[in-house]
């Protein structure tokens, strides 16, 4: 009975899927097929009853091509998720410059307005996804429009054929072909929809160049956001140097100078100089192994990643608790981005979030190493281009890695960090 159930479960579904297909993929030949009707209707005598059809064609099929590709990418993602990716061509910043004009990554213009309109044009127009569509629109009316049609087809089939049977206007054949349309409707529609999956695979992902020209421009906004971040850090270092243990080793100097010249005349004073120098050194020794921490932890060289993270642990004011029952073997790079990410993603929650208790989870799949951090504080972190989340999002994506944040009002946030990783 349980089987009987989950077959008319799926048949019911699969018939309303195999329509819903049906509809989405036949929008752009319907345009052509009203095109054509209003072709015949103007008259063929008429010189210029071909304009408003040719007209009509070109327009709808232009202006549907790209809702109904993203209406079919957003349909397999929801009924099978598979993703799909668009690849359509993202615009670039618009920046003013110093003469006033806005440059747009085309051309100068006198106002940001106009600067967004012509590279909104620009985009779309120039886009090589807009030949893929059209494709597309081309051939999934021949495809998964054709076999999604079966069920709908074969229903009505035995509408009209047992239709005409209480009308008394058929005979056998109208018996069969009811039959027939029953048998071909019952049995397609778990399954006349799911060709819809890999023809949208098939011919709606981008293309081997789309994809190329797409990492070529993610390596290079990588390689800029790294430059940038390096300098930065540079400059952080030089500063701390600056303001802490140069400053405390020349006055060390000094004072051993000073000592110096009063060891024969003040002794008492000299000592009490070399003390202060003494109690220097120690300071700006401290400085120097917490600038070195700050580039690089000791502890993630000695022990790992594992036994690092429950080191930060220890000195967070969270309740936390780690979970890892892996020994990785992680490139240095890696681990320091991993390592800093954790940092940033609890300091996250003690700060913002009033977070008193946390969760850190250190697993592996077959080709990634994966940290969630989940913490109990009050939600409504949000990934913004000049926040923290967005500075770690882009650590990340140097070694292909991903952050998913997931953190609704009132809480929890939950935060997952991926990275490939073949040396696991």
């Amino acid at each position: 009975m349980r089987q009987v159930v989950s077959w008319a479960t799926d048949a019911c579904v699969g018939f309303v899927r195999g329509c819903v297909v049906v509809v989405v993929s036949m929008l752009v030949p319907a345009v052509w097929g009203a095109a054509v009707t209003l072709g015949i209707w103007w008259g063929a005598g008429n010189p210029w009853s071909w304009v408003a059809p040719l007209v009509l064609v070109c327009v709808g099929t232009l202006g549907l091509a790209r809702p109904v590709c993203r209406m079919v990418r957003h349909l397999v993602a929801r009924w099978t998720a598979t993703v799909v990716p668009d690849g359509y061509r993202q615009a670039g910043p618009v920046t003013r410059m110093s003469t006033g004009y806005w440059w747009n990554g085309f051309g100068y213009e006198r106002t940001k307005r106009d600067a967004l309109l012509d590279q909104r044009w620009r985009v779309r127009w120039k886009d090589p996804a807009n030949w893929r569509d059209l494709r597309f629109t081309a051939i999934a009316p021949l495809t998964a429009g054709l076999v999604a049609s079966l069920p709908p087809a074969g229903v009505a089939a035995a509408v009209l054929g047992l239709g005409s049977l209480g009308q008394g206007e058929s005979g056998p054949a109208g018996r069969v072909v009811g039959a027939l349309g029953l048998v071909v409707a019952l049995a397609g529609a778990p399954y006349a929809w799911r060709p819809v999956e890999p023809v949208a695979v098939r011919f709606l992902g981008p293309s081997p160049a789309m994809a190329l020209a797409d990492r070529v421009d993610e390596l290079t906004a990588q390689r800029a956001d790294t430059t940038v971040a390096q300098a930065a850090e540079i400059r952080r270092i030089e500063r701390d140097l600056h303001d802490g243990a140069q400053a405390r080793l020349v006055a060390l100097g000094l004072s051993l100078a000073t000592a110096e010249k009063l060891m024969e005349t003040d002794p008492d004073q000299a000592r009490a100089l070399m003390r202060e120098a003494r109690v220097g050194a120690a300071t700006s020794l401290t400085e120097l192994r917490d600038l070195v921490q700050g580039i690089n932890p000791p502890v993630l060289n000695d022990r790992g990643l594992v036994d690092a993270v429950r080191a930060l642990v220890l000195d967070s004011p969270l309740e936390a608790a780690v979970s890892a029952d892996v020994r990785l073997n992680l490139d240095p790079p890696i681990e320091s981005a991993l390592y800093f990410g954790t940092t940033e993603l609890l300091t996250n929650a003690v700060k913002h979030a009033h977070a008193t208790r946390a969760r850190i989870s250190i697993a592996r799949d077959d080709t990634a190493i994966v940290i969630d951090v989940e913490d109990n504080g009050r939600g409504g972190a949000r990934v913004r281009a000049d926040g923290g989340l967005a500075g770690l999002r882009r650590r990340l994506a140097v070694f292909d890695g991903t952050l998913e944040v997931t953190s609704p009002a009132g809480g929890p946030t939950r935060a997952r960090m991926m990275v490939p990783c073949e040396s696991l």
